[in-house]
């Protein structure tokens, strides 16, 4: 699996449940894709809540993982920053570098939102910009990554920590190659 499709299956994994044999199709690409890395899956408790559950059983635990709970907030300029001045920063930082790659989200989410963030870096790598992404990756995804990480720890019950763990290692898996760029 490519590295774009491993990362634009984590982007659905963890936007709001559309529906099970999409997130059961993305789930064996993100396995996939860690495997061609030779990286150990943490998927295997998702895939199995997401089998044995409807759509509407995977939306409610949805809204309650993330929406409920600030701690755990798909957001990443809230992990790294809180509410200060900074994050400000971060959010226009992460806009002015869409637009620098021409990268148009669709939908309303603010910049920081991880799902989106990982849309953008599966953007990067159709595109060959392997050194941008992987500094952007670096220095504007993998610390609210880890601190998010860090969040779920508190919550062993989620079925979305795996997610979480699965897009914490394949960004750092990516960054492991330094190349040229610094987008942040």
């Amino acid at each position: 699996m490519t590295l774009a499709a491993g990362y634009a299956s984590l982007a659905r994994m963890l936007d709001y449940p559309k529906g099970v044999e999409g997130i059961v199709a993305d789930c064996g690409t993100v396995r996939a894709t860690l495997q061609t890395r030779n990286i150990e899956s943490p998927l295997e408790p998702f895939g199995r809540f997401v089998e044995a559950s409807a759509l509407a059983r995977l939306q409610e635990e949805y809204v309650a993982t993330f929406d409920f709970n600030p701690a755990v907030a798909l957001y990443l300029g809230h992990h790294l920053f809180g509410d200060n001045r900074k994050k400000g920063t971060y959010m226009i930082r992460l806009k002015q570098e869409f637009g620098r790659r021409g990268f148009s989200p669709s939908g309303n989410e603010l910049p920081d939102h991880l799902p989106l963030l990982l849309g953008f870096l599966a953007y990067l790598a159709r595109n060959g910009e392997d050194g941008v992404r992987r500094s952007f990756v670096s220095e504007c995804v993998l610390p609210g990554v880890e601190r998010l990480g860090a969040a779920f720890s508190a919550r062993r019950d989620s079925p979305w920590k795996p997610v979480v763990e699965a897009a914490r290692l394949l960004c750092a898996a990516d960054t492991a190659v330094p190349e040229e760029g610094k987008p942040c």
